[in-house]
């Protein structure tokens, strides 16, 4: 876990606006400010999935750097509060995580709810948005954003057999052309809306993408295999021609409204 005196909610890997792409980690990492100390948890948690997406940060910044594309991160722990959830989400603000219980959620004041929204989730997306808007006017044509996750090997006491996953609501555009590619290599198995399903209201790929038409994907790799950096770069380097290839099919580029299994955008 690292600290700054000055602790800025996101941070922008700057691309080539024109290539269409727009690259996010909600979970990418794990940092807390000053004033939250470490929640009154143990350094250990901070080092579990209940505090980031394992090996995402690594994965993205890889991926940016082959396809020339920008990328937005947040910079905070989703245990301060997740930016992939929406506003009324009731896991906004985890107080009980697979098992382990964050003091420094409970109790949590409106007051403070609020804080933490106005403070880092709200600027994080702020930051998404102007992003995702930059690209279109910079490219001439409707973003794709993609959308890097990572899943738990086990959850309590399942085994997950996937390698990886593709989440997605009811825009299959991306979905289909990358679960395809990736299925390519006989060594994978790829999960279809595995190990969660991609129907999430509010969440990020709601707020941007869904509701605004763009065509998008988010990808779920198992954690163990970018638990570190040589592994996480192999991945990254795997993953740069599939979805280059997806962005250039001109049907990602278009605006087409879906909608979405939970109800009306």
């Amino acid at each position: 876990m690292t600290r700054s005196a000055v602790f800025a909610p996101y941070e922008i890997i700057e691309g080539d606006r024109k290539r269409g792409i727009v690259l996010l980690g909600d979970h990418a990492k794990r940092a807390l400010p000053d004033e939250y100390g470490d929640l009154g948890l143990p350094p250990a948690e901070f080092q579990r999935h209940i505090a980031y997406d394992i090996g995402v940060e690594q994965v993205t910044r890889k991926l940016a750097t082959l396809l020339g594309a920008p990328a937005v991160l947040a910079n905070f722990s989703r245990l301060l509060i997740d930016p992939n959830r929406g506003e009324d989400d009731p896991t906004l603000i985890r107080q009980l995580y697979d098992g382990t219980v964050v003091p420094g959620n409970y109790p949590m004041t409106p007051e403070e709810r609020e804080r933490r929204l106005d403070n880092y989730y709200r600027p994080y997306h702020d930051a998404v948005g102007a992003m995702v808007s930059s690209v279109a006017r910079e490219s001439g044509k409707a973003p794709f954003l993609f959308s890097v996750h990572s899943f738990t090997p086990v959850m309590q006491g399942y085994v997950r057999p996937w390698h990886v996953g593709l989440l997605w609501d009811s825009d299959d555009r991306a979905i289909r052309p990358l679960i395809e590619l990736l299925a390519e290599d006989g060594t994978l198995t790829v999960g279809d809306n595995e190990p969660y399903d991609g129907a999430l209201r509010g969440d990020t790929m709601f707020k941007h993408a869904i509701v605004n038409g763009y065509a998008h994907a988010l990808i779920e790799i198992r954690q163990d295999l970018i638990a570190d950096d040589a592994t996480a770069e192999d991945w990254a380097i795997r993953l740069a021609p599939i979805v280059d290839a997806v962005n250039a099919r001109p049907d990602i580029h278009e605006v087409k409204l879906f909608g979405s299994r939970t109800g009306p955008v």
